[in-house]
């Protein structure tokens, strides 16, 4: 027979309503900045507006319960499905190319000198502390034919380069996120090798192990949760990608009003008036990020567990 539950003593049951006295400031704020906003969101998304008078052209409107149409609607848009194609196509290839740039730079520091590294670590972290609108207008002048010494250069090789057209806009933004965002990558990365016991490299060194075997066998794996995390992150930012394409969008004729689903659902509601549509673009997007993110920690997390086994 199962013998009766234990009692807390009081010591035990101050320290939980101590502890739940440090959790209330945080679930009030994820309530309302997090959950409320979500919820009426979604909230948004199921009703629409219906106008009176003759021809619905009449001034007064009253809102009234649309159900899933605002979704259908958004998903027989074709710019905005496109534009999810168009920021997966996107992750796919800035997201693995900006990670293996923060953590080569991130094994490079940890085992460069002690004297320089402050210093480099500052400066491939600078480009972060840029807004993205700031970054976007800077590098925006190095784009525009005619101002862009890049361009000119480009030009004065014999290259005829375009980067704010048709094929090549996205890699443009795609360059403009990696230089903002490596660094803040790296600093995560070095956070974990910091983690990492002296002793084990210690004990590589004494066994034979030259730089390489050390980062490829000790500090990669041991790094792991860092990557998998600035990964999700960067998944995440990937599918809200708006300041880049916003702030382009006056420069080139190839960037149109849903060029990303953050974009169509932001001129959805500030350009069209479709509040509720936008309000079903926003849930999708949320939806979509949500899948993602938790199906690629299911898929390293399963990895993991089959590497263990193996």
């Amino acid at each position: 027979m199962r013998g009766a539950p234990r009692r807390f003593t009081r010591t035990e049951a101050r320290g939980a309503r101590a502890a739940s006295g440090f959790l209330l400031p945080f679930l009030a704020l994820f309530l309302l900045c997090f959950i409320a906003p979500i919820g009426y969101a979604f909230y948004e998304s199921l009703l629409k507006v219906e106008r009176t008078g003759p021809l619905g052209l009449g001034g007064e409107t009253k809102q009234v319960w649309a159900g899933l149409s605002n979704y259908a609607h958004a998903l027989e848009d074709d710019r905005f499905t496109a534009g999810f194609g168009r920021v997966l196509l996107f992750g796919a290839v800035q997201i693995p190319v900006m990670i293996a740039l923060a953590t080569g730079l991130a094994l490079l520091l940890d085992a460069a000198s002690a004297r320089w590294v402050g210093f480099f670590r500052t400066a491939f972290f600078l480009p972060y502390g840029v807004p993205g609108v700031i970054a976007s207008i800077l590098w925006g002048f190095l784009y525009v034919p005619g101002i862009s010494p890049l361009v000119e250069m480009a030009h004065s090789a014999g290259w005829d380069v375009d980067f704010l057209g048709r094929r090549a806009v996205l890699w443009s933004i795609a360059n403009i996120v990696t230089w903002q965002f490596t660094g803040y990558n790296m600093l995560v990365l070095i956070a974990q090798l910091k983690a990492v016991p002296g002793e084990l490299y210690e004990a590589a060194r004494i066994d034979g192990a030259s730089a390489w075997q050390v980062a490829r066998h000790i500090k990669l794996p041991l790094i792991r949760p860092a990557l998998v995390l600035t990964t999700v992150f960067s998944l995440i930012g990937t599918l809200q990608l708006f300041a880049e394409p916003k702030v382009l969008k006056p420069l080139s004729n190839s960037i149109d009003s849903g060029y990303t689903p953050n974009l169509a659902a932001y001129n959805e509601a500030f350009t069209s008036n479709n509040q509720h549509i936008a309000a079903a673009e926003a849930v999708l997007l949320a939806l979509v990020a949500c899948v993602l993110s938790f199906g690629f920690l299911r898929l390293v997390g399963q990895r993991g567990k089959d590497g263990e086994s193996g």
